[in-house]
């Protein structure tokens, strides 16, 4: 009985002898986990990333007023006007998938926000992990993609088997039946792949409540 307790005293002070002995393994580890602010310059950078989309838009957005609107107002096109319509709400989805990077990365990967009682605090926010940032940013680029294939769907509204040109397009780009059908199995893809994250993130959250119901033995 003696020699089980001091087995077990044993085993009890070896845990607290064990930082004073791996005293390189504790700097290490520390060093790793400051390393994180590595990623801080990037999140900067998408903040600049951001910036350049909002001179985007507006010069995206004085394209369509100055040249397709009030260039010949008379005679407007609606879809040349629907596709710049189109083109502004891809630059605001975009611009919404870098702030949910810029955010949710940074909140999950470096260091606490800390904006709990801000009145303009995202709801996603609160609940934000790894899993949960990858099923937002899958839902955003599937968003994304949808646009691009809308307003794929828009330019070759009268292709034939040869496709359609650059100039029937007003320069949008070169269409054929063949791109056409590869945007649309992209776009599949898009929406197979944020199922199976969902799927995954439910799983885990299943297996971690499971895991908090079962009684301590």
């Amino acid at each position: 009985m003696t020699q089980t307790s001091h087995e077990h005293v044993e085993h009890g002070i070896a845990p607290l002898e064990t930082p004073a002995q791996n005293s390189w393994a504790r700097a290490i580890g520390s060093l790793i986990f400051v390393s994180r602010w590595l990623q801080a310059p990037l999140y900067l950078g998408l903040i600049v990333a951001q910036i350049v989309y909002v001179i985007v838009f507006m010069v995206e957005l004085w394209h369509l007023i100055a040249e397709d609107v009030f260039s010949d107002i008379t005679h407007i096109n609606e879809a040349t006007i629907m596709l710049a319509v189109l083109g502004l709400i891809d630059v605001v989805m975009i611009a919404n998938l870098l702030i949910m990077v810029i955010i949710g990365g940074y909140e999950t990967f470096v260091s606490r926000i800390n904006t709990e009682g801000h009145p303009d605090q995202p709801e996603w926010l609160s609940h934000v992990n790894a899993n949960v940032l990858k099923v937002k940013l899958a839902m955003a680029i599937i968003g994304i993609s949808s646009i691009h294939l809308l307003k794929t769907f828009i330019a070759v509204g009268n292709m034939d088997a040869d496709g359609v040109s650059s100039s029937e397009v007003d320069g949008l780009g070169s269409y054929t039946p063949t791109g056409v059908l590869w945007q649309v199995v992209i776009h599949m893809v898009f929406i197979l792949s944020a199922i199976a994250l969902a799927w995954i993130d439910r799983m885990s959250q299943q297996t971690l409540a499971k895991a908090h119901a079962q009684p301590a033995h």
